[in-house]
C-alpha cells in the first residue's frame, strides 16, 4: 500500500464505523500525520485525492465552515472520470445515451407512486416554457427537471449516475443543440414531451412514463444525430 493510500483507508474505515459521518470535521493535518505515522506531504495527497472523489471538501479561515470536512458529493469524480473517456474516445456518445436510457426508464418504471413533492419539477417545467431562454439555460433547467423526476425512485446510486452522466455530456449537449436548425421549435416540442412525462409520473403510469421517457430520450439524440453528422 502506498503511503498515501493509508490515509485513505484511514478515512474510509472511520466512515464505515460511523466513527466520521457527513458534515464532520477531519484532525488537523499534523495531528493526522502523527496519528498515522506519515508525513504531512502525504495527509496532503491523501486528502487531495478525497477531495477529488467527492468524499471532502477543505476550506481555509477559522471557524466552523474552516478545515477538512466530509462531504458526500461522488457524482464529481465520476463525472470528471467519464469526461475524460469521452474526451479520449474509450465512451462515446452514443454510449452515454444508452446508459441513460436504462437508467431513466427503470426510473420511470420504479417512481413511487406516493411521491408527493412534484412541486420542484413542475416549477422547473413552468421555467422551461420561457419562448426567449437561452438554449444554455434550458438545457440546465432541463437537467435539473431530470433529476427531479430521479427523486421519485429514492435509489440515490441512479440519481448520482444521472447526475455524473449529465454533468459529463453538459458541454457534448450543448454543442448538439446549437447545432439544430431551429431550437425554438425543438424547446416547444420537448416542453410538451416532458409535460406528458410529468402528467405520467403524477398518476403512477409506471408503463406510460417509461415509453415516454424512451421515446423523448430517442427521439432528442436521434434528433441531433442528424444535425451533427450534417454539420
Amino acid at each position: 500500500m502506498r503511503a498515501h493510500e493509508t490515509v485513505m483507508s484511514w478515512v474510509r474505515d472511520q466512515l464505515a464505523a460511523g466513527t466520521l459521518a457527513v458534515g464532520d470535521r477531519l484532525p488537523g493535518e499534523r495531528q493526522l500525520a502523527e496519528q498515522l505515522g506519515v508525513s504531512r506531504s502525504t495527509v496532503r495527497e491523501g486528502l487531495r485525492i478525497l477531495e477529488a472523489l467527492g468524499t471532502l471538501t477543505s476550506a481555509t479561515g477559522s471557524g466552523p465552515n474552516s478545515g477538512t470536512i466530509v462531504i458526500a458529493e461522488p457524482q464529481q469524480a465520476l463525472a470528471l472520470a467519464l469526461g475524460m473517456q469521452l474526451s479520449s474516445r474509450s465512451v462515446r456518445f452514443e454510449d452515454v445515451v444508452h446508459t441513460r436510457l436504462l437508467l431513466e426508464s427503470w426510473v420511470a418504471g420504479h417512481a413511487d407512486p406516493d411521491y408527493t413533492d412534484w412541486e420542484v419539477a413542475q416549477r422547473l417545467l413552468d421555467r422551461m416554457a420561457d419562448p426567449d431562454l437561452p438554449v444554455e439555460q434550458y438545457l440546465a433547467l432541463d437537467a435539473s427537471f431530470h433529476a427531479a423526476l430521479a427523486d421519485a425512485a429514492a435509489n440515490p446510486l441512479i440519481s448520482t449516475l444521472m447526475d455524473g452522466m449529465r454533468t459529463a455530456i453538459a458541454d457534448h449537449t450543448l454543442d448538439r443543440a446549437r447545432q439544430l436548425p431551429d431550437w425554438p421549435t425543438t424547446a416547444r416540442t420537448l416542453h410538451a414531451e416532458h409535460t406528458g412525462i410529468l402528467e405520467a409520473f403524477r398518476r403512477g403510469d409506471h408503463e406510460a412514463a417509461t415509453r415516454l421517457v424512451t421515446d423523448h430520450i430517442t427521439g432528442y439524440y436521434q434528433l441531433t444525430e442528424a444535425h451533427t453528422a450534417a454539420a
